[in-house]
């Protein structure tokens, strides 16, 4: 197939559809990176501004395997519309919380709440590839395509932010973040002709899909991947400041995404003959080691390339691990799966963001990247003793379109 991702978009109503989520999805590397310089514009602490960012993240990690089986059993539409609500309310506290210099808890429960209605357009994109091209030569490609996508989010979503943020309105960034978001969603959620059908009492009465073993090690895998992507965020952004280089903050964070998607690109589009769970567990060895020369290097036109180099490992990571869910859960909960592994990240994000927020704070940001490095190695001991979970079953392995 000369080019599986132009075949992938020739799919009926699929280009409305990846428009809408392209949208949506967007201020996934907005939100966080925007809270960040938002609250430190306004209170001075890198710390503080991590901390909250983090809290938003805990909450969509927390709320998306809920939201997931809610869109099992009800439809992607009746969950999406009620949750932008929520989120365009809470965004809106958030913001006049910060500025107005309300009590410092209220900037957690405000992003919080915000955090735990962002729109999980991102899941919801993959289960509706699942749905249409399930059992098709085209579904690998779709879901690698998606993890291609993400990453062009991380290029355009982060210099958007940090350009809107340090040149213009402190909360220009958030703001431009919360709209796209609700825009995005309501755009996505009325593309009824690629939406899955619920599945209803099946998916309300089955068991969790956090319940398959294999999915735990994913959940591993993803919680590792979001602590790296949240400490780079905010290693990086410290690191420029250190070198008199915050202009460049977004292209470095944009560099590592560059190269994050460069490696999907060509992931997607090779026929593999190795078994994935052994794919994967290759990218995460190589994940740790690119990551080590970041905590060496104080000059940022020699970090640039590095960070690019870095990245290379990390789309494939995320493809290997969404592609394995679709293969070991049971059909009637991918959308949970999949938020699962969402929710690994943003935990993982989390964590990553608030490490390296204090270990910026006390140590510079040269230290915090070995959080990442950290983060990659303990992941990938964690597949190489479990491989046997990751195992595809003999019926989908009978499927040479997904188990290559």
């Amino acid at each position: 197939m000369p080019n599986p991702y132009l075949h992938v978009l020739r799919t009926p109503h699929a280009l409305p559809m990846v428009l809408a989520a392209f949208i949506g999805r967007l201020p996934l590397s907005m939100v966080g990176l925007g809270c960040v310089l938002l609250v430190a514009s306004e209170t001075g602490s890198y710390g503080l501004g991590g901390a909250v960012a983090a809290a938003g993240a805990v909450t969509t990690a927390i709320a998306g395997p809920l939201l997931g089986r809610w869109a099992d059993t009800h439809g992607q539409r009746r969950t999406l519309l009620p949750v932008v609500v929520v989120f365009a309310a809470a965004g809106a506290l958030f913001l006049t919380a910060v500025k107005e210099d309300w009590p410092r808890w209220t900037f957690f429960v405000t992003a919080g709440l915000a955090g735990a209605c962002i729109p999980p357009v991102a899941s919801m994109i993959r289960v509706r590839w699942t749905h249409l091209l399930r059992g098709t030569t085209r579904l690998p490609a779709a879901l690698a395509m998606e993890s291609v996508v993400d990453e062009f989010v991380f290029i355009v979503g982060p210099v958007l932010v940090t350009f809107l943020s340090t040149t213009g309105h402190a909360t220009s960034g958030v703001v431009t973040a919360f709209v796209l978001a609700v825009v995005g969603a309501l755009l996505f959620a009325a593309q009824g002709r690629t939406e899955p059908p619920p599945h209803g009492h099946e998916a309300r009465r089955g068991p969790a899909a956090i319940r398959t073993p294999g999915l735990k090690v994913l959940f591993v895998v993803g919680a590792a991947v979001g602590s790296i992507l949240g400490t780079l965020e905010i290693a990086l952004v410290a690191f420029a400041d250190e070198v008199d280089a915050m202009s460049l903050s977004g292209v470095l964070i944009a560099g590592l995404a560059v190269g994050s998607m460069a490696s999907g690109i060509g992931w997607g589009a090779v026929h593999w003959r190795h078994p994935l769970r052994h794919r994967l567990l290759v990218v995460l060895g190589a994940l740790t080691v690119l990551t080590v020369p970041l905590s060496l290097v104080g000059n940022v036109w020699v970090m640039i390339p590095l960070v690019v180099v870095a990245g290379v490992a990390v789309s494939p990571s995320l493809i290997s691990s969404f592609t394995l869910a679709e293969l070991i859960v049971p059909r009637s909960a991918v959308t949970e799966a999949f938020t699962w592994i969402g929710t690994a990240l943003g935990l993982g994000v989390a964590v990553g963001t608030s490490v390296a927020g204090k270990i910026v704070d006390t140590y510079g940001a040269n230290a915090s990247f070995l959080v990442a490095t950290v983060s990659a190695g303990l992941a990938g001991v964690v597949v190489l003793v479990f491989q046997r979970l990751l195992h595809v079953p003999a019926e989908h392995a009978a499927e040479p379109a997904l188990a290559r």
